[in-house]
């Protein structure tokens, strides 16, 4: 009943947001709190849930969207973005942006969170759509796959990293493995987004004041290396925090403990923000005030902060309902071989949201079951965390905050996002798996 009830909740979400035009908050909030009831959940638990889905969620991502958003604002309103546009379409063509975003997103997500990386890239997302004349929704769902590539399949990324501990999977072989592995899995992911996603035509000019942005004299646009500082700086400090992590090195050092708080992403990110203020030609207080640039820009994200924290209540209830309980019972039943955790990181990703959770939880149910299942080598090991970060990438959807984060900066409905990169997400993690499942036999 609860599998039941979850197919029943993803409808009605979409129903409400898509033919009634319900604010996607309000669905998912009501939607949440009516599945909750229907599984019988106790009322404290439900009130926990949102509590605790909508303040964690907000707390690891909220201030980074302002923050991001922020940046963007800087980029769009100074010329910067155009200018950064404007370089790499002179060496990469237009005709294969989406294939850079991807590239791109791939390899900031190893050590920054998706969601935090799209939120940094998206200006120079589309910026670069704009400049080349192209939807934006291609490029959007190649930079969102992209990032999830890495995010779910390469360590240091946490997921990745808890799955290998929980099995006492060997890091480097993991490393090994999903590195060729994911890259396959991306080069599937972009082929899709240009060959599918991008025929569906989002204009990459959402407001006035963004045509506004593109009438900026050249001569008054800071130049792409300026511009690409605020974007630039931050993904290296979160880097830097990842690669000096003191426990992984051994040994602690004050300037360690510096690095390890610089590069905490609201705090790299805030840097951000304050190096945009180089970026206009003379900066005026009223960029900073309510309703100037950065005024603007938090009202913007408001909406986009209060959606992402709606998927989190909605991704809580779903966890605390017991529904990765069931799934996990009923899927262990069946003897598939390599598939099997992918289809149990799958079933719990598109249940409950979080592709951390999901390869987290996954391991932890598959553990005792690894010698009847023969997989008992350290390569065994490594591939079964390999297959497990391919099905936490399948299905992102509604209660995902990176699938809310990708819709609602790209401006995408509900029923586009699940056409274009709830799709996308399961094109990825498919291609992941068979390519896995492969490499399997070919090793045995």
């Amino acid at each position: 009943m609860e599998i039941l009830f979850l197919v029943l909740a993803v409808v009605m979400i979409i129903v409400l947001t898509t033919q009634l035009k319900i604010h996607p908050f309000l669905a998912l909030f009501v939607v949440s709190i009516l599945y909750g009831l229907f599984v019988g959940m106790p009322y404290q638990e439900i009130i926990q849930s949102i509590n605790n889905g909508f303040g964690n969620t907000l707390g690891k991502i909220g201030l980074i969207i302002f923050l991001g958003v922020i940046i963007g604002a800087f980029l769009e309103n100074t010329g910067g973005a155009y200018s950064i546009a404007e370089k790499v379409l002179k060496y990469i063509g237009s005709k294969r942006v989406p294939t850079a975003l991807g590239i791109i997103g791939y390899i900031v997500s190893i050590p920054v969170f998706a969601d935090s990386g799209f939120l940094l890239l998206h200006p120079l997302n589309k910026s670069l759509s704009k400049k080349a004349k192209i939807s934006l929704a291609g490029s959007a769902v190649a930079l969102g796959l992209g990032l999830l590539a890495s995010h779910t399949l390469v360590p240091p990324t946490p997921g990745p990293i808890a799955a290998a501990g929980i099995l006492d999977a060997d890091l480097g072989l993991v490393i090994a493995l999903g590195f060729p592995i994911s890259l396959v899995a991306l080069a599937a992911g972009i082929i899709y987004a240009r060959k599918y996603a991008a025929k569906t035509y989002i204009n990459p000019d959402q407001s006035d004041e963004i045509k506004e942005q593109m009438t900026v004299d050249s001569s008054d646009r800071p130049g792409a290396l300026g511009s690409s500082i605020p974007i630039l700086a931050p993904i290296l400090l979160i880097v830097l925090k990842s690669v000096l992590n003191p426990d992984r090195l051994g040994w602690e050092h004050p300037l360690l403990e510096i690095i390890q708080f610089l590069g905490e992403p609201v705090i790299a990110l805030l840097i951000g923000v304050f190096l945009c203020l180089l970026l206009p030609k003379k900066l005026d207080k009223q960029m900073l005030s309510a309703t100037g640039w950065v005024g603007t820009a938090v009202k913007d994200a408001a909406s986009i902060v209060l959606i992402t924290g709606a998927g989190g209540i909605f991704g809580a209830i779903l966890q605390n309902s017991g529904i990765a309980e069931v799934l996990g019972t009923t899927l262990t039943e069946y003897n598939l071989g390599i598939f099997l955790p992918f289809l149990l990181a799958a079933a719990l990703k598109t249940a409950q949201g979080s592709s951390t959770v999901a390869l987290i939880t996954a391991a932890s149910i598959i553990l005792p079951m690894l010698p009847s299942l023969g997989f008992e080598t350290d390569f065994d090991k490594a591939l079964v965390v390999v297959a497990l970060g391919a099905g936490s990438s399948v299905v992102s959807h509604a209660n995902d905050s990176f699938f809310w984060v990708v819709t609602q900066m790209s401006g995408m409905d509900v029923r586009t996002g699940y056409r274009l990169f709830s799709v996308g997400t399961f094109v990825l993690g498919s291609t992941a798996a068979i390519t896995i499942f492969l490499v399997s036999l070919i090793w045995t």
